[in-house]
């Protein structure tokens, strides 16, 4: 994502804020929210806090495993945490999550049902949906000089140390998976180690495994190709005429980032409020049009409220052909451990 700005922005409008205290010196309330950088539009942030009179403290990870592993030991005084699907489901499982109080958000009513009721929460017992989008191929066409569409793109030698992978087991692993033909969420030993020994064999093609930074190499022409979020790539496209973006026709891995509240959060019912909150069509579209996501948010679908050019662009809200071929990530249960340790032996010697 566009990390810098809006990190920079962020932290301006929180400075003041003493995480883990409940209020700041003018005895406002403070919200602690944790979550990506260049996530949610600032204006957003500013209209909730001025609305409320409290103020929004906003810390920030990398990926779900960096959120996962900061709750695991216990809540240092979040109140609102934006974990991705499979992760709501480990976490609940995990008695890391607060059940929601559905009668103080009105507004999931605003939502698409088809991103409600999902298996990893079924009911929504315990997060509702934030933002959607998918994972695929960041690419220079003045360097490429041809459209990418397929993972094998990333194999290609003629893009030699030009090439960024996430450093990301579960997402790096699925579409290598996904381009062998396997399931992306295969617990087979024999189907991980193939996914492994491709990109082994291929490591000196690798620049650099990214904590979702793959944009910003890109844009400043450090690779060639990055396996990128969506959104990411989106925003460094405004500026960055060359730059385009791909999902692969073998298909990817689409994922559903979600609101929820950890375990002992200090204000639940504040929380809550936020939520609700976001869940706004106008704060919904105003969050879709600065980050590029797609928005599960009907209401501010139905009324106008999206970019028209992002609605229209198949590549951030795909025609049913091309959804049909994403697949979400599950959780894989002691399999992981199959993957961070291929991931090791892949990391060994390869990238940066």
């Amino acid at each position: 994502m566009k990390r810098l700005l809006t990190f920079l922005l962020l932290f301006v409008m929180s400075a003041t804020v003493v995480f883990g205290c409940s209020r700041t010196g003018s005895n406002q309330q403070v919200l602690s929210i944790y979550n990506y950088a260049t996530y949610i539009a600032p204006e957003a942030i500013a209209q909730f806090e001025k609305e409320n009179n409290v103020k929004i403290q906003y810390d920030t990870f990398e990926n779900s495993d960096a959120l996962y592993a900061k709750l695991k030991q216990g809540n240092p005084g979040y109140d609102v945490i934006f974990p991705a699907d499979y992760m709501v489901r480990i976490m609940a499982a995990e008695n890391i999550l607060e059940p929601l109080d559905a009668a103080k958000i009105i507004n999931k009513n605003n939502l698409d049902s088809k991103w409600l009721n999902q298996t990893f929460d079924p009911g929504n017992k315990y997060s509702l949906p934030y933002q959607w989008g998918t994972m695929g191929i960041g690419y220079n066409i003045k360097a490429t000089k041809d459209e990418i569409n397929s993972w094998g793109a990333m194999f290609d030698p003629k893009y030699t140390g030009k090439i960024a992978w996430q450093d990301d087991a579960r997402y790096t692993f699925a579409v290598v998976l996904m381009y062998l033909g396997f399931d992306p969420n295969t617990t087979n030993p024999e189907e991980i180690n193939k996914a492994r020994d491709l990109l082994i064999k291929n490591k000196n093609m690798i620049a650099a495994f990214v904590p979702d930074t793959g944009q910003t190499l890109l844009d400043q022409g450090e690779v060639n190709l990055t396996m990128e979020w969506s959104g990411d790539i989106f925003q460094v496209m405004k500026e960055n005429p060359n730059l385009r973006y791909a999902i692969p026709k073998e298909g990817t891995i689409v994922f559903s980032d979600n609101m929820a509240i950890p375990k002992g959060a200090p204000h639940k019912e504040l929380a809550e409020k936020f939520i609700n909150f976001i869940l706004q069509p106008e704060v919904g579209a105003t969050i879709s049009n600065f980050t590029h996501y797609g928005s599960p948010n009907k209401a501010a679908i139905d009324k106008g409220l999206i970019d028209p050019k992002d609605l229209k662009n198949p590549q951030i809200y795909p025609p049913a052909e091309i959804f049909g071929k994403m697949k979400f990530l599950q959780d894989v249960g002691k399999a992981t451990a199959l993957y961070d340790r291929a991931s090791t032996e892949v990391k060994a010697g390869a990238g940066k």
